[in-house]
């Protein structure tokens, strides 16, 4: 079984029964719906078909946040290197008769700086500002190519006032709440306000949905602590990044932003271009195993497909890939890089979750055993990174579908017992019938002892037909009457 947990984009070209079936089955644990490419109306469906397959597969879905694209253009632009051309935000006519283009952000013009630059389309042109302008900065082009509408504009080393949340992410949020989906991943994170405007809107709405801070400008890799504090976890979205920031900086980047997210004991994806090649060939190339398995060395919850399984030929094909890669590099994975958790005074949950992954790994049981009501147990045992699976029983089918971008954990739900050695039982039992485990298996169990709510605080290692022994014997003796 493969600990790392796998998003998967899907589109509402083909987002069939059937078809998320056969992701699932691949190892996809969370479905991604990117709301630049849907309406409401097709995002229902797709969610609907992700439900009916299973109860286990987390629904993520994106906001575009505060991002620049090029606008009004009816054909495309064709640019020269060493060409003039005129960017504003408004739309406006050249006196000079130079090429005009205009970008969705009206103050565009006003906020970049005279020696600023302009990527559009991913960074495929570069233009330089040489003169600034009451209602258009003047740029030269630094490499021929096409200008098309609704491209991104990135301005490496300087972020615009636009507000975090867009008319368009408000209507998407709302629909999130009421769909009741898992997370929402907010896009262009630049510091915690950016985390704590979408927090607001949830609030309000008084929703469990958790929020995934997507880094990809330099601004949310600077303010990452800040983030941190406010976000249930992170995407690093390589794609964006890559613009704005070196391309050679990226690797260091990477490690740095997981490094910060499992010493705050939370989920981080790593996403973007992973697989990309597999989009039109059936294998990646070596470059691309490459990049997966040093996600995975790195210690990443989670890895992330775009549009190799949302419109590539070969998504399914993909997913079973990243499954294969994973369980190869997971076996291989050297514990003198793992990352160390700094303690937190008073921290009983990470103490215990510490010597639960410690015991489990010398005393070589089979699996870490735990019930929860928030996943907070769950979330820090995934952040020691052992080598055992850890299987949650929660009270809640959203918490158990919030912990498919843990690490290790396998999450499925239970009735509550008021009693705590009922929930050890039945936990233990529910985990026999469904084939996980075997009454010889040795466990690590964490359990609370004040029940729901109470937090764990205790941990008992013993085979699952010791620790289910008296529940057995009552309900056999209640068939015998």
């Amino acid at each position: 079984m493969k600990h790392t947990k796998i998003v998967a984009t899907i589109s509402d070209k083909r987002c069939d029964v059937d078809f998320i079936k056969s992701l699932y089955k691949a190892g996809m644990n969370v479905t991604r719906l990117n709301t630049a490419h849907i309406t409401p109306e097709s995002a229902l469906m797709m969610i609907e078909n992700v439900r009916s397959v299973s109860e286990k597969i987390g629904i993520l879905i994106d906001t575009k946040g505060p991002e620049v694209r090029t606008g009004n253009i009816d054909t495309p632009i064709e640019v020269e290197t060493g060409q003039l051309i005129e960017v504003s935000g408004i739309e406006r006519k050249s006196e000079k008769n130079l090429t005009t283009l205009q970008v969705t952000y009206e103050k565009f013009h006003n906020e970049i700086p005279a020696d600023g630059t302009i990527l559009i389309d991913d960074g495929e042109l570069e233009l330089s500002v040489c003169e600034k302008h009451i209602d258009y900065v003047l740029c030269k082009v630094e490499n021929r190519g096409t200008i098309k509408n609704k491209k991104s504009v990135n301005t490496p080393g300087f972020s615009v006032n636009l507000p975090s949340v867009t008319k368009r992410d408000k209507e998407f949020i709302r629909f999130a709440v009421e769909q009741k989906l898992d997370f929402i991943a907010h896009s262009f994170v630049r510091n915690k306000e950016d985390v704590i405007s979408v927090q607001k809107l949830l609030d309000e709405l008084e929703s469990p949905i958790k929020i995934i801070a997507k880094i990809e400008n330099l601004d949310g890799v600077n303010n990452i602590d800040e983030v941190l504090d406010h976000a249930y976890g992170i995407m690093v979205a390589r794609g964006d990044l890559g613009i704005e920031i070196a391309a050679e900086k990226i690797p260091g980047i990477q490690r740095q932003l997981i490094k910060k997210a499992v010493q705050r004991k939370k989920p981080v994806i790593i996403a973007t271009q992973m697989l990309h090649s597999m989009i039109d060939n059936p294998r990646p190339t070596r470059a691309e195993v490459s990049d997966i398995a040093n996600a995975i060395y790195s210690r990443a919850d989670a890895i992330m497909l775009s549009g190799e399984s949302a419109y590539g030929q070969y998504p399914v094909e993909a997913v079973e890939c990243m499954s294969r890669i994973a369980m190869e590099v997971e076996q291989s994975k050297d514990k003198r890089n793992d990352i160390t958790i700094p303690a937190v005074e008073g921290e009983i949950v990470a103490y215990l979750a510490e010597a639960a992954i410690q015991a489990s790994e010398e005393l070589n049981t089979t699996a870490i055993v735990t019930n929860t009501k928030t996943g907070r147990t769950p979330r820090y045992l995934a952040a020691f990174r052992g080598k055992n699976p850890v299987f949650a029983k929660c009270y809640e089918p959203g918490v158990a579908r919030e912990l498919a971008l843990s690490y290790g954990v396998r999450a499925s739900t239970i009735e509550h017992k008021k009693n705590k050695y009922k929930m050890i039982r039945s936990a233990l039992m529910a985990l026999e019938e469904e084939g996980r485990l075997k009454s010889d298996d040795l466990v690590t169990y964490i359990g609370g002892s004040f029940g729901i709510g109470g937090g764990s605080t205790f941990m008992e290692i013993e085979t699952v037909e010791k620790l289910t022994y008296k529940e057995k014997k009552d309900i056999e003796i209640k068939k015998e009457y």
